[in-house]
């Protein structure tokens, strides 16, 4: 289970104080999927790299499974994002010189898993995201956009992480291609017991989660929470 309590993160910009999340409250059941809506400039995106050990909060708590994340010092942090926690991107993030197979046991080798397990595993969470046969072998430039976010979304899944956060996975995707990402990421809710939290300004894939939660101006934006 996620617990956000009195998160609050504050920027030194030009000497003065920014704040671009301010008291931030909320939970998220384990094995849910839930969405992040709000405008660019809401505080969505910083609210995301604060979940995912990217930044720390000014203040508050955010608690994964019973463990406070905003205490942890750096190497634990990057123990916890290269085990806990799956990152999937609006631009895919993939290494363009290497195939589909090699950029989802990327994360794998960094964990430490054998190179025979990688590909195996690597070959598997393909095939369960639509990219088969041949494509594996593909380039991220012999792939199209839709193709790339499932690869991205299989190398997230590479370390059997508790939790994946997404962002804007949807945002470079055209109506067909965003509607097969956003079942993907549903299922694995279903299937996989995995939690899913996805920042997005898209309303069709905010209402398809089993939680939303509306980010205006920092805060929280009760309007918007379900």
């Amino acid at each position: 289970m996620l617990q956000v309590a009195n998160v609050t993160k504050k920027f030194n910009s030009a000497g003065s104080d920014v704040t671009a999340v301010s008291d931030i409250s909320f939970s998220v059941e384990t094995g849910d999927f839930a969405s992040i809506i709000g405008k660019s400039g809401s505080g969505k995106s910083t609210l995301l790299s604060l979940l995912g050990g990217l930044d720390q909060p000014s203040n508050g708590s955010i608690e994964i499974d019973g463990k406070d994340i905003a205490r942890l010092g750096d190497h634990a942090l990057i123990d916890y994002r290269c085990k806990r926690i799956g990152f999937v991107f609006q631009n895919y993030n993939l290494i363009p010189n290497l195939s589909a197979l090699e950029n989802v046991m990327l994360p794998m080798e960094f964990a430490g898993t054998s190179k025979r397990s990688r590909r195996v595993r690597a070959s598997e969470l393909l095939n369960q995201v639509g990219i088969t046969d041949e494509k594996q072998s593909r380039k991220p430039g012999r792939l199209s956009g839709g193709e790339q976010q499932r690869v991205s979304i299989a190398r997230a899944l590479a370390n059997n992480p508790s939790l994946i956060l997404a962002d804007e996975p949807t945002g470079n995707l055209d109506t067909h291609a965003s509607a097969n990402v956003r079942q993907i990421l549903h299922d694995l809710t279903r299937q996989l017991g995995t939690t899913v939290i996805a920042v997005t300004h898209d309303v069709t894939f905010a209402n398809a989660a089993d939680r939303r939660i509306g980010i205006v101006d920092g805060q929280i934006d009760p309007e918007w929470q379900m």
